[in-house]
């Protein structure tokens, strides 16, 4: 039986680890030795770096995309390792984010990753008969699994089994222990708070003769007799468990001693956990995460204290191929991945999660706490924390905003962040790359009440979209009203091919000096949704870690020339762009071929390994391809096509049909309904060069 506060502890769970990432990432390489960090930050109990925005990192990239394996291919069935698989080849931009390229035989995912493009199928992929023990058996397998343990709730023994199944795509022997000792330590704390009784729980499902189950004894039987010093534990793993004995570049052995030691002295509270885990050393990202996943999901949401939270404000961003899932609001995905867990369960879900609106924007502020990653322009005039004193349709949350001080003229901003630049970041951390989460022609539409104190007139409110560019764009003014809940609805105008990355409205005051608006004001069910129809001009677009705006490159270099993207390769080449659950779905393009026998436009790829590719196919022949982990022609025709001319030429995706348009006239339709939705795209599978120009692309969404 799912608990009742399921989805509640779901997004602790996920919202602790990323808490657990943030902390211990600055002090992750291996000169942060404990002594050092010591030295430096003392006992960390703070974020030590203030990141404007927190980049991608490994840790967060495999639990967000890894898991969807349960969505594409084990919907009906249970997960294989080569489902697991599946989302690897799929959602991962070859040499690029997702988790460290180090090297074949160097890096364990990098090596698992070539073994399965080389078409060596999981878990041989990860296995010590193919990469060798020491390759098979680093940290991550289980830095990557924690979403496994958090859609078994209360089912270690599954949990561990799904957790196992999903790291031998990469790894094999201890480190497959870890990952079913961290997805059965995740499920157990769904149903238990005792930090002993969730340890012994996880270790129960893993071999007692493993090195595994050993450290873990070891740094139990430590903490027995010295029970308030975790760096004596920590010399004593230092000596007994060290790097030199379990060799490689991050062994799981010496960071799963590390792992326990942080869980024993942790004493079962959130914050004492994950500080221990950073200040001892090691893989401290990765060691905190893990271990922040299990007690956030034990303790509940209020475990995390707000020092912690507030900076991360429900947001991260990931290094996938989909730019669209890149952005991630963290109660919308705790919601998914609660969906999954109902489902395994075979229970029936809650109504909050039989209409998840995973084609568009809906921020219902319902869990506890929650922000959905909105901000504001002056945090002096506007202060933004969760509310509950004004919810509309009677419901559980809303955003709660204090303001003051406001008077004629005075303004303030109040946002949700819709795409990101690299000037949003302070660090390079496995190169994100995104697509935006709106774009004109859709409709925006939120709830809000005004609870005024003070002032003669009400605020005014100023719905806007606010560009890459720094162009603002105010749609209308509307007038507030008072101790009421106020519909605000509007449509998202054309940008003229600039990208937008802020949606939300301007607050301004329409009194005079001496009487200033004080008050709050409380915004509910913002949602971002419906059919767009937009362009992108590639003049405006700037290269952000290695991606030309607001395009995911694969494979392939993409560059800039005026208005043109010009693609060179040698080997299959794609960008993809647009929102990940398009379905009916049209992208225009300027098409000039110089080299090669290919030169497609993508649409509904659900991914690098997923959808449908049209355009030019050798000499005089155009044709359509479906893309299901290989290349299938479905259909073709004649077209004397030449290189060197420029053709606008549409790929167009209605219902199961599926059509080629070249200078205005349909060449060549097929039926197919093999995909509902994905991301458009262009590029092509063999050598070549390409230039693409005067990007427009009109969509609908599931």
């Amino acid at each position: 039986m799912i608990p009742n506060d399921y989805i509640e502890k779901v997004y602790a769970g996920f919202l602790g680890k990323c808490v657990g990432i943030r902390l211990g990432a600055p002090v992750e390489p291996a000169l942060w030795t404990m002594d050092r960090i010591q030295k430096t930050y003392g006992y960390i109990e703070s974020y030590v770096k203030p990141y404007k925005n927190f980049a991608a990192d490994d840790d967060s990239n495999g639990p967000a995309y890894f898991i969807r394996a349960l969505m594409d291919d084990a919907q009906d069935k249970e997960v294989t390792p080569q489902d697991v698989a599946k989302a690897w080849l799929n959602y991962t931009r070859e040499g690029v984010g997702m988790f460290w390229w180090g090297g074949y035989g160097i890096s364990t995912e990098h090596t698992a990753y070539l073994n399965l493009k080389q078409g060596i199928p999981a878990p041989q992929s990860g296995s010590i008969e193919q990469n060798g023990e020491i390759v098979a058996q680093q940290i991550g397998g289980q830095i990557f699994i924690d979403t496994y343990g958090l859609v078994n709730p209360g089912n270690p023994e599954k949990a561990a089994h799904y957790g196992e199944i999903a790291a031998s795509v990469s790894h094999d022997g201890e480190a497959l222990f870890g990952a079913r000792f961290f997805c059965a330590a995740i499920a157990e704390a769904f149903v238990s708070s005792d930090i002993n009784h969730i340890i012994e729980t996880g270790l129960s499902f893993i071999p007692a003769t493993s090195a595994y189950y050993a450290v873990a004894r070891a740094v139990r039987d430590f903490h027995e007799t010295n029970p308030s010093d975790f760096r004596s534990c920590m010399r004593m793993l230092d000596a007994n468990w060290n790097m030199t004995k379990y060799p490689g570049n991050c062994h799981i052995i010496p960071n799963a001693g590390v792992c326990f030691l942080a869980l024993y002295y942790g004493e079962g509270i959130f914050a004492k956990t994950i500080e221990i885990a950073c200040s001892c050393g090691m893989d401290t990202d990765c060691n905190a995460g893990n271990v922040a996943t299990v007690l956030a999901v034990a303790n509940g949401i209020t475990c995390i204290p707000e020092k912690y939270r507030m900076p991360i404000n429900d947001g991260i961003v990931l290094s996938g191929i989909s730019g669209y899932l890149n952005i991630l609001d963290m109660p919308t995905f705790s919601k998914e991945l609660s969906s999954i867990g109902y489902k395994l369960a075979n229970e029936e879900e809650p109504p909050c999660l039989q209409n998840l609106h995973r084609g568009g924007i809906f921020f219902d502020f319902e869990l506890p706490g929650s922000t959905h990653n909105f901000r504001t322009s002056d945090e002096c005039l506007c202060q933004l924390r969760h509310g509950t004193d004004f919810c509309a349709d009677n419901s559980k949350g809303s955003l709660e905003i204090l303001y003051s001080q406001f008077y004629r003229s005075q303004k303030a901003t109040i946002f949700y962040k819709t795409f990101y630049t690299r000037d949003d970041f302070s660090d390079e951390r496995y190169m994100p790359a995104f697509s935006p989460k709106a774009v004109s022609g859709q409709t925006v539409r939120l709830q809000m009440y005004n609870e005024q104190w003070t002032g003669l007139s009400p605020i005014n409110i100023n719905p806007y979209v606010h560009t890459i560019t720094g162009k603002i764009v105010l749609i209308k003014y509307i007038a507030s009203t008072i101790k009421d809940w106020m519909t605000v609805e509007f449509t998202i105008p054309d940008t003229n091919g600039e990208i937008i990355d802020e949606v939300g409205f301007e607050i301004e005051g329409m009194t005079k000096k001496d009487d200033r608006c004080r008050g709050r004001l409380f915004i509910d069910n913002f949602e971002i949704t419906g059919p767009g129809d937009y362009s992108i001009d590639f003049s405006k677009s700037r290269t952000d870690f290695g991606s030309l705006t607001p395009l995911v490159h694969t494979g392939g270099s993409w560059r800039k020339i005026g208005n043109i993207i010009e693609n060179l390769r040698y080997k299959e080449s794609f960008s993809y762009t647009g929102n990940y659950y398009a379905t009916n779905q049209r992208i225009r393009l300027s098409v000039t071929p110089y080299c090669g026998d290919q030169h497609f436009l993508a649409v509904r790829s659900k991914g690098i390994m997923r959808g449908y590719y049209l355009g030019f196919d050798g000499k005089r022949k155009v044709s359509i391809y479906k893309e299901d982990f290989g290349l299938y022609k479905i259909a073709d025709t004649e077209f004397d096509w030449k290189f060197g001319n420029t053709y606008v030429m549409e790929a167009i995706a209605d219902g199961s049909h599926i059509s080629l348009v070249i200078d205005g006239k349909t060449i060549l339709s097929v039926n197919d309904d093999s995909f509902e939705y994905g991301m458009v795209g262009f590029g092509s599978t063999t050598i070549g060069r390409t230039h693409f120009s005067n990007l427009q692309i009109q969509m609908n969404t599931i």
